[in-house]
């Protein structure tokens, strides 16, 4: 049997590795359909239904199964979600729209 992994195939694994849970999403969970920032960096997410989380409320809830195609990683002291590596960059969440919040 053949276990070599071709280039997507590996990327993706590591990209995994890098996530501390990958929590299992529940059939109405919302996806991450933008980003809040604040100088820069990401604060919080707009969700699928139009609502709005703070950065630790979307973790929370991610960790609960609300939130879809995300994993939870760190780092320090802070987690925060990471798109599941799927092999398509433009649902990563860095390639998501700025929206207000």
């Amino acid at each position: 049997m053949d276990h070599k992994l071709n280039n997507t195939e590996l990327t993706a694994a590591l990209a995994k590795n890098t996530l501390d849970e990958i929590p299992k999403p529940k059939s109405d969970a919302k996806e991450i359909v933008g980003l809040i920032r604040h100088s820069g960096k990401i604060a919080g997410y707009q969700l699928s239904d139009s609502s709005t989380v703070s950065k630790e409320e979307g973790v929370c809830m991610a960790k609960n199964g609300e939130i879809k195609g995300v994993g939870v990683a760190h780092r320090g002291d802070t987690e925060y979600l990471k798109s599941i590596p799927d092999g398509s960059e433009s649902n990563n969440l860095g390639n998501l729209p700025t929206v207000s919040g």
